[in-house]
């Protein structure tokens, strides 16, 4: 039996809730125990100025100042983490630390995280593992997604083809294949547009319950615009940029209509993704934030054979993606690729991320 290794993994998504912080002991591969996680929320004056430098260009001293009190309270989320889970996280020799992105254009090379490794390592005394997107793109790689490897190793053992759809701010899938195959990439918009829609026109976070989609009508001449640009038209693997979304539009809709017709240019985006797959998926696994939406998930069920959440699973769908970076970062100490050209376009396996030594 391979050695195992504890590994705490931090995820700020673009929703800019909170950090989501979990534990895993893994070999590396496909050996992983999920020993628990959380999500600390961020304060309403910290998320609000993480969304205003994710969708506007801000001064580079209020950038560095939102890094740091970002930074800071993955710290407080490390904490909170080794409170609940005492023994088995202090085992934890390292931290895979995403950051938040603020800029994604794949189509230049370019993407920025904030989050700084060298403050939380010091602040934690854990290494930790960071920057795990630009060897990627320095490959020719799109940076994203980076969760599909580890879909595969979590379903190492399917005897049919499955597809785990990750639903957080933009939609990512992962088609796997019976006999190890692989194929990955950004479906489209996920909770992104929906959540930006409904902070402007209702003043809320985000569509709780579904309540004002379930109240909705879809106006299906808007989905059909809002898929017809090459986005939506680009083979896997690909990735989404900021400005690939921007376009949609439902502002001559009432908040309901509007929610429930975000809701389907998400779904519909997903099921044209798919369909391009070498084979229909027995399974649809969902995870991430939007398998709490239950027009998202009613959506999926009438477009899919089998539609079931993660949980089904007993894993999180709220704590995965931070799973994920720790067993990201255990690869990389490890000198494991973290992408493939089947996941990202890169040129060839790479070993992502950059470690803050020990000293």
């Amino acid at each position: 039996m391979n050695k195992q290794h504890f590994a705490i993994g931090l995820m700020s998504g673009t929703s800019a809730d909170g950090v989501d912080a979990a534990l895993i002991s893994t070999d590396g591969e496909s050996d992983v125990d999920f020993l628990g996680g959380l999500t600390l929320p961020y304060p309403e004056q910290l998320r609000a100025r993480v969304l205003e430098a994710s969708q506007h260009n801000v001064r580079i001293d209020e950038l560095l100042r939102v890094e740091r009190e970002l930074t800071l309270h993955h710290v407080q989320a490390v904490k909170a983490l080794i409170a609940q889970l005492g023994d088995a996280a202090r085992h934890a020799a390292i931290i895979g630390f995403h950051g938040h992105t603020v800029r994604h254009f794949p189509g230049e090379g370019l993407t920025l995280q904030l989050g700084n490794p060298w403050l939380l390592a010091e602040q934690t005394g854990i290494q930790v593992v960071s920057d795990f997107r630009r060897h990627d793109m320095a490959r020719g790689g799109q940076g994203a997604p980076l969760v599909s490897l580890f879909h595969r190793a979590i379903f190492a053992n399917e005897t049919e083809p499955v597809v785990v759809l990750n639903l957080g701010g933009v939609a990512n899938v992962t088609w796997l294949g019976p006999n190890g195959e692989i194929i990955a990439g950004d479906s489209g918009p996920g909770c992104g547009l929906l959540d930006e829609w409904v902070q402007e026109m209702a003043d809320i976070s985000h569509d709780e319950d579904g309540r004002l989609a379930l109240k909705g009508k879809v106006h299906e001449g808007i989905v059909r615009e809002a898929l017809s640009v090459d986005f939506f038209r680009k083979p896997l693997p690909k990735s989404a940029d900021r400005f690939d979304f921007d376009h949609v539009d439902v502002s001559g809709l009432s908040v309901e209509d509007g929610a429930a017709t975000l809701c389907a240019v998400t779904v519909q985006a997903i099921s044209g993704a798919v369909s391009r797959m070498a084979q229909e998926p027995a399974v649809l696994w969902v995870t991430g934030g939007g398998v709490h939406h239950p027009v998202i998930m009613k959506m999926l069920v009438d477009r899919f054979t089998d539609v079931r959440s993660i949980s089904q699973r007993g894993l999180s769908p709220d704590t995965l993606e931070a799973e994920c970076f720790a067993w990201l970062a255990v690869r990389h100490q490890l000198g494991l690729p973290l992408t493939i050209p089947e996941t990202t376009g890169c040129s060839e396996p790479t070993i992502g991320g950059s470690i803050t030594p020990l000293q």
